[in-house]
């Protein structure tokens, strides 16, 4: 009879162990991430450095070492995001909208294997898709090249001539006008396929072509190609403003503030939500009100804002966030307004 109820009490906790096992296991991953960088190289001060810092951060923070792959073209793509699943690492991080149809193809063929996708949407069960309100950030940034300007004259050059670069332009149109309505805005893209993203020379060449026509104040949305601008605007004696990493210091005194496109953070939470076992797939959506884009104001520019310019900026942040300002998205609203 004892034996006879201790072969039901075990089998009885055998259930109640399987039964649990799986939520119990679900609350951390064992993980093995891998990244592949978009074109212009991990340490491009800008868009890819930001994913390579998220990384370092949770590296540093849970002991998570990771590979990583710099693609030279977009037919690497596939290639590289195939690969890094097949070996078996999870999640695969895809840096940038170029990746998207890579990733598509890979999440359907590797189903176990997370993907994390930046700037662009995949609906697939295994993929989380980040994406920014970057009009919101060009928005801010907007007020305070127009702030600063001299000539109420300010430029743009964006990269690739894409939707995302466009969204930029007319969030900076916005901001703009909404400091100046009578300012004037020159906006030029670097060109129609991703070499647009790493032509220091040709972002050179569009800033001194705004600058010769009169404007002082230039944003770039550009990758490497914005490191041109903002020589050439440093060169000139006019302001540059960077984008997605803190460009501030790389000439102090010359770039106004740089938009934050906090790849950085997006790349950190996404890992930490699979080690808590809290990820979920489906498309995150960062803005001001998230943390995931902002503004940079640091040693390297503190005296180049003022407090007039800084007033007006946190003002316009709280609107934002609160809904009373509604910063038009040209990606989801239709063409700029402006």
């Amino acid at each position: 009879m004892l034996r006879s109820c201790l072969a039901v009490f075990l089998t009885f906790s055998s259930l109640v162990f399987l039964s649990l096992a799986p939520s119990s296991l679900a609350m951390a991953e064992t993980l093995k991430p891998a990244v592949v960088y978009s074109v212009g190289g991990k340490f491009d001060q800008s868009f890819n450095e930001a994913a390579y810092r998220g990384l370092e951060t949770f590296k540093e923070e849970t002991g998570t070492a990771y590979r990583e792959f710099e693609i030279l073209n977009d037919a690497q793509s596939l290639q590289a995001v195939r690969s890094f699943a097949r070996k078996d690492f999870s999640p695969v991080i895809a840096v940038g909208f170029n990746h998207a149809a890579a990733v598509t193809a890979a999440a359907s063929e590797f189903p176990d294997t997370r993907f994390i996708l930046i700037d662009a949407f995949v609906d697939a069960p295994n993929v989380q898709s980040v994406l920014f309100r970057e009009h919101e950030g060009a928005y801010l940034v907007g007020i305070l090249a127009q702030m600063a300007s001299k000539t109420g004259k300010i430029g743009y050059v964006g990269g690739m001539d894409i939707p995302l670069i466009r969204k930029f332009e007319c969030g900076y149109r916005q901001g703009s006008y909404a400091a100046n309505p009578n300012g004037t805005v020159f906006a030029n893209v670097a060109g129609t396929t991703v070499a647009a993203w790493t032509d220091p020379a040709k972002g050179a060449e569009l800033a001194r072509s705004q600058m010769d026509r009169g404007a002082d104040v230039i944003l770039h949305g550009a990758g490497t190609t914005g490191l041109g601008v903002l020589q050439a605007a440093a060169d000139a004696g006019k302001f540059g403003i960077g984008v997605d990493s803190n460009q501030n210091g790389l000439h102090p005194g010359f770039v106004l503030t740089s938009m934050l496109k906090r790849v950085d953070v997006a790349v950190f939470d996404a890992l930490t939500a699979l080690n808590k076992g809290d990820w979920q797939p489906g498309a995150r959506v960062l803005g001001l009100a998230e943390g995931g884009i902002g503004w940079a104001l640091d040693d390297n520019n503190r005296s180049l804002i003022t407090e007039q310019m800084q007033v007006a900026v946190e003002k316009a942040e709280r609107d934002i966030v609160s809904g009373i300002i509604k910063v038009h998205d040209s990606t989801r609203d239709g063409a700029c307004p402006l």
